[in-house]
């Protein structure tokens, strides 16, 4: 099973994700505290994360995700409500 690493205040806890679900809702669904004041539609940046590995495990940059700054061109910094997972990675919320 897929297995997403959250890194939070120095701990890290791994969780089981399912494929084609987002990091913000993998981490809704696991009780870890993860803001999203948009609702997870894209439109703000309060689940923004840093990708530590497995960037490539993690879907494609979202035009939403180009609108609110994010560079293509950088796959450690994106928005958690966009990014579909494919295989294990390690992120850390930026908020």
């Amino acid at each position: 099973m897929t297995k997403i690493t959250f890194i939070k205040d120095g701990n890290e806890l791994a969780v089981d994700a399912k494929d084609g679900a987002t990091v913000l809702q993998t981490a809704l669904d696991n009780n870890i505290n993860m803001d999203h004041a948009c609702g997870g539609n894209g439109v703000c940046t309060t689940c923004m994360i840093k990708v530590h590995d497995g960037a490539e495990n993690l879907g494609e940059m979202t035009e939403s995700e180009e609108m609110m700054g994010m560079d293509p061109g950088d796959m450690t910094t994106r928005l958690g409500c966009q990014c579909e997972i494919a295989g294990d990675a390690k992120v850390e919320p930026a908020f």
